[in-house]
């Protein structure tokens, strides 16, 4: 158990670490007005610490740095026990959400560029599996005699589109006739039970369509295969990170930035087991060696009664955690907000 002097010297060098990214030590620490010590206090309670592991000594430097286990004690029992404010930046998403002039999916992907550009780190998030979207609207625009596009948008906003060319046993008037058909069949469906539902309605609801099921089903498969493979995902400001002074070295810096490339950091999120709280994963808590400099913060957010989507930041190990842990749970609320 810490004494509550040596929680405020372990504060403020977690907090002065992540400001300068320089070792700190107790002349820099007895300056400050919040550690109304002296130097000699100050130097015994960094000894304490880093008996105690919370803090360790760099090899070029007299001064110490956060060790992981002064981090998590920062983030479980400072941070989080102090109340959240509402940060500056939550006006600027709120304000970008409540325009309405894009259609959601274009809002999402400004959203998650934005909190990357506001960050200054890498942001990431997991959208709704397109298996669980449902189809809100089928439609069909002429283009030509013979040519039109065919529609398909899901209550999430997704919209897949493809041009067909009409065969020669279909005009215009009988195509558009089926899509209203398919439309008021379909409205509703899940995604993934499309396919299941077509092969069963042309024995009943589509009968008189019969003799157009290969073109029908041709066409829907093409789209929904379109849907289904789109990335359920987006990621913004990958490179941001290695900007970071703790990755100057080339090698660690290769190696992180293949793994945000590979996707690997969106396994992890995926396979998050606190799927609906927010989770800190620092340094080597993420369990892959890029990233063992590295913090990962992952909040969920709702999409609907029984999914969630996930919005996460990754940084530097010596990450600002009083901005974004409140940033990102209330973006998570901003968010949330939109599937409404």
């Amino acid at each position: 158990m810490l004494t509550e002097r040596q929680i405020l010297v372990l504060k403020a060098i977690v907090e002065e670490f992540i400001q300068t990214a320089q070792p700190v030590g107790s002349r820099i620490l007895s300056k400050k007005e919040e550690l109304n010590f002296s130097a000699a206090t100050i130097r015994n309670d960094m000894a304490d610490l880093e008996d105690l592991g919370f803090i360790e000594k760099t090899h070029t430097s007299s001064g110490r740095v956060p060790s992981q286990k002064g981090y998590r004690y920062y983030v479980d029992f400072i941070v989080n026990q102090e109340p959240m404010e509402t940060t500056p930046e939550v006006g600027i998403f709120r304000q970008l959400l409540d325009q309405k002039q894009f259609e959601r999916e274009t809002t999402i992907k400004e959203a998650v560029k934005l909190l990357s550009s506001l960050t200054n780190y890498t942001s990431i998030l997991l959208g709704p599996s397109r298996d669980y979207s449902r189809v809100k609207k089928i439609q069909l625009v002429p283009i030509s005699e013979r040519q039109a596009v065919f529609v398909l948008i899901t209550d999430q906003g997704h919209v897949e589109s493809r041009t067909i060319t009409l065969p020669t046993n279909i005009d215009m008037t009988r195509m558009e006739s089926i899509i209203k058909a398919l439309d008021e069949l379909l409205v509703g469906e899940y995604i993934g039970q499309v396919h299941e539902k077509l092969t069963e309605s042309f024995e009943h609801q589509l009968h008189d369509f019969i003799s157009y099921k290969e073109e029908i089903m041709y066409t829907m498969l093409q789209l929904l295969t379109q849907s289904l493979n789109q990335q359920n995902y987006i990621l913004s400001g990958k490179s941001n990170i290695l900007k970071q002074p703790e990755f100057n070295d080339l090698d660690k810096a290769y190696h992180l930035f293949n793994m945000i490339e590979a996707d690997e950091i969106v396994k992890v999120i995926e396979a998050d087991e606190d799927g609906h709280q927010l989770t800190v994963k620092i340094g080597q808590e993420n369990e892959i060696k890029a990233m063992e400099n590295c913090t990962l913060i992952t909040v969920p957010y709702q999409i609907s009664d029984h999914e969630f989507g996930k919005i996460a930041v990754l940084g530097p190990t010596r990450m600002e955690y009083r901005k974004i842990i409140p940033l990102l749970e209330q973006v998570a609320r901003i968010m949330s907000d939109l599937y409404k």
